[in-house]
C-alpha cells in the first residue's frame, strides 16, 4: 500500500502489522490500550460528528492538550475530512490563543481539563464562527468530546469514502503556529506531502520495529513529536503517553520503552539527578563510579581507542552503567534528542552506557527533520546533528546560514506571504536563520543562531550558544544566558543548579542556608569564578566572560522568559535583568 498522505498511515498499519496496543496512556492507575483498529474506528466516528457540525473541507480545528490518545484520535478524525488541524501548546497565554483562533478561524476547540476550559472560554469571548468547545476530561458544564462521537452515530462510514479519496498530498494537514521570541506567533503551514516525505525519509534510519515500544512525552503540539507520532505509526511502534513530565521516570521502569525523544534539559536533568546519587556514595564505590564516568566522557563513536580502554569500558558498563540502562527501563535502544544543542560529554556518556543518543535537527518550518546522526556509532559523529535524511538538500551560504532545499519545506506562513518570501528564496532553499558548517563534507554542525550572535564594542562577533552549552556542563550551573552587545566584553546571567550547588556545599563542609543567601557567599562566587575559569580556557579572548551574576530565580515559559520549547527569550530577559546587566558594565 503507497503512503503519499498521512491519512494512509492507520490502514497501513493495519494491514502490515495491526497493534493490540498502538496506543496507550494511563486511567485511573490503569493502562488503557487502543487497538490498531480501535484508533480507526474512533478516527471514524470523530470524522462523522464533525461532518453533522458542519465542518468539513479546510475548516480549522484547533487542539489543546497534553499528550493522551484522544489527542491523536481527534487528529486523524480531523484529517479524513480534509480539515486543518490547529494544535497548541497548554501553556501559553490566553491573549496567544485569542489571537490564534481569530488568525486561524478556528471553528472547533478541543481541550484537556478545566483548567484549559476556562483558559480557552474566557479567550474565546467575542471571537464570532467557534462553533463550539469539547474536553477530553469531563468537567460539569462542559460538552465532553464523546459528544461529538454521539453526533455520528447512525451515519454510515462509507460516507468518509469520497472525502478520504479526495484529502490530496497536496492538502494543508496542519498549522502549526511558532511562538519566536518576538511579535505575534506564525502559523506554518504544513501538508500531507511535507510530513509524509520526512516520515519515509526517516525510515531507513529508525533502530526500532513493530516489536518495540515507545514512550512519548514531548509535546504532541511541537512538529518534533508530532512526526514521530506518524514515523512510529509507519514503524508499527506502540505508542505509550507518559502521565506527566514529573512521572517520566516512574513510566520509563513501568513501559520499559525501546525509543523515546526528548529534549536535551531533560538529558541533562537525568545526568545531573545520576552523578547527584554518585556524590552520595563512599570509599570505594564512589571511587568506582567516577573512574566509569570518566571513562565515559572519553568515549567517541567514531574511534576504537583500543584494547586496554575497550576492556575497562565492559567492565564499567557491567559495574556502573548497567544501573543507568536500568532507570530507563531496560530495554532502551535509542534515545532521540532535538529541540537544542546537544552538550558532547552527555552524548558521550550515553553512548559509552550502551545507550545510543541520535541527535537531530530541524525547524517547524522543515517537517522538522533536515538531518540526524544515525544509530550505528560509524555514522554517528558527537558534536554534530548527523547527515542530511532521504530527500533533503543541505547548503551553507556565504555568510555560513544552514539552507535546506526538498518536499520537506513548508507550504509558507498563513496569510504571510511577504514572510513567506523572506524565508524561501526564489530556488525554493529555505532560510534557517541558523549557521552552520559541514564537517567531513557530511555531518552537519550548528554552530549558532544568526540573529542571536552580537558585537562587542571591538568590533568582534560573538556566538552566545557554544558558550552556554560549555558553561552549562558544570553540575552546578542550570541555566545561563550570555550578554554583551555593543560593550568591552562580554558577561553571562547564570541561574545556578541549586541541587548540584547544595551537593557541593556538604561537600565540602558548607552550611546551606538559603538559595536567596548562598548566592551572595563568597565560596559560592569564588566556586562559579572557578566554574566560568575552566569554561574560559577554550575560548577566544574576545569570546571569554569576564563577569557574571547569580540569579536566584529560574526562567520559565510561565514568566515568559523561555519559549514553549524551552529556549531562552533573550529579550525578555535582558529586560527583566537590565539593572542587573548594566552593573556588570557601568
Amino acid at each position: 500500500m503507497n503512503i503519499s498522505r498521512i491519512i494512509d498511515l492507520l490502514p497501513y498499519q493495519q494491514q502490515h502489522y495491526p497493534q493490540p496496543d498502538c496506543l496507550a496512556a494511563k486511567v485511573n492507575g490503569v493502562w488503557q490500550k487502543y487497538s490498531t483498529q480501535e484508533v480507526q474506528e474512533y478516527a471514524d466516528k470523530i470524522s462523522l460528528g464533525l461532518l453533522r457540525l458542519g465542518i468539513g473541507k479546510n475548516d480549522k480545528v484547533a487542539i489543546i492538550s497534553f499528550n493522551r490518545p484522544e489527542w491523536v484520535l481527534v487528529d486523524f478524525g480531523i484529517q479524513q475530512i480534509g480539515a486543518i488541524s490547529v494544535p497548541m501548546y497548554p501553556t501559553i497565554t490566553a491573549e496567544d490563543y485569542r489571537y490564534i483562533f481569530a488568525d486561524a478561524e478556528v471553528k472547533a476547540i478541543f481541550v484537556a481539563d478545566s483548567n484549559l476550559y476556562n483558559k480557552v472560554n474566557a479567550a474565546t469571548d467575542g471571537i464570532e464562527g467557534i462553533v463550539a468547545v469539547y474536553t477530553f476530561d469531563e468537567i460539569a458544564g462542559a460538552t465532553h468530546w464523546k459528544e461529538v462521537l454521539d453526533l455520528g452515530k447512525g451515519s454510515d462510514v462509507a460516507e468518509l469514502e469520497p472525502l478520504r479519496a479526495a484529502v490530496t498530498p497536496e492538502d494543508i494537514l496542519t498549522i502549526i503556529y511558532t511562538s519566536g521570541t518576538t511579535g505575534n506567533p506564525k502559523g506554518v503551514m504544513l501538508t500531507h506531502s511535507n510530513l509524509v516525505s520526512n516520515v519515509q525519509g526517516t525510515v531507513p534510519y529508525v533502530p526500532v520495529n513493530q516489536d518495540h515500544r515507545a514512550l512519548s512525552f514531548l509535546p504532541l503540539c511541537h512538529i518534533f513529536e508530532r512526526m514521530l507520532l506518524y514515523l512510529y505509526m509507519r514503524m508499527g511502534v506502540s505508542i505509550y503517553y507518559a502521565e506527566s513530565i514529573e512521572r517520566v521516570a516512574d513510566n520509563l521502569k513501568e513501559v520499559k520503552p525501546h525509543v523515546f525523544t526528548t529534549v536535551p534539559r531533560l538529558l541533562e536533568k537525568i545526568y545531573d539527578k545520576i552523578v547527584a546519587k554518585g556524590l552520595e556514595l563512599t570509599g570505594v564505590k564512589r571511587q568506582l563510579f567516577f573512574w566509569a564516568l570518566e571513562l565515559g566522557l572519553k568515549y567517541d563513536t567514531q574511534k576504537d581507542q583500543g584494547w586496554w580502554y575497550n576492556q575497562q569500558l565492559a567492565l564499567a558498563n557491567k559495574l556502573i552503567f548497567s544501573k543507568w540502562r536500568e532507570a530507563l527501563g531496560g530495554n532502551v535502544i535509542a534515545i532521540v534528542s532535538g529541540g537544542a544543542a546537544l552538550q558532547p560529554r552527555l552524548a558521550r556518556v550515553f553512548w559509552s552506557a550502551h545507550i545510543r543518543v541520535m541527535e537531530g535537527y530541524g525547524l517547524t518550518e522543515t517537517s522538522p527533520v533536515i538531518s540526524v546522526n544515525r544509530a550505528e556509532p560509524e555514522n554517528n559523529m558527537i558534536g554534530t546533528v548527523g547527515m542530511a535524511v532521504d530527500m533533503v538538500e543541505i547548503k551553507i551560504a556565504e555568510d555560513g546560514e544552514i539552507l535546506t532545499r526538498g518536499p520537506h519545506v513548508m507550504k509558507g506562513y498563513y496569510k504571510k506571504p511577504e514572510l513567506t518570501a523572506e524565508v524561501i528564496d526564489k530556488d525554493n532553499w529555505f532560510h534557517t536563520g541558523d549557521i552552520g558548517e559541514m564537517i567531513e563534507g557530511k555531518y552537519l554542525k550548528i554552530t549558532d543562531r544568526k540573529k542571536e550572535m552580537f558585537k562587542t564594542s571591538g568590533g568582534k562577533y560573538v556566538a552566545p550558544q557554544p558558550i552556554e552549552n560549555k558553561l552549562k556542563e558544570s553540575v552546578v550551573i542550570e541555566q545561563v544566558m550570555v550578554v554583551g552587545a555593543g560593550e568591552k566584553y562580554a558577561a553571562a546571567l547564570i541561574v545556578p543548579s541549586f541541587m548540584g550547588l547544595q551537593d557541593w556545599a556538604q561537600h565540602k563542609g558548607i552550611p546551606y542556608t538559603s538559595d536567596e543567601e548562598m548566592i551572595n557567599n563568597p565560596d559560592v562566587i569564588d566556586k562559579f569564578k572557578r566554574e566560568l575559569e575552566k569554561a574560559n580556557e577554550g575560548l577566544a579572548q574576545y569570546e571569554t566572560i569576564k563577569k557574571f551574576k547569580l540569579i536566584p530565580n529560574m526562567w520559565t515559559v510561565e514568566t515568559g522568559e523561555l519559549t514553549p520549547t524551552l529556549k531562552v527569550k533573550r529579550k525578555a530577559i535582558s529586560t527583566n535583568y537590565r539593572d542587573i546587566i548594566e552593573s556588570m558594565y557601568r
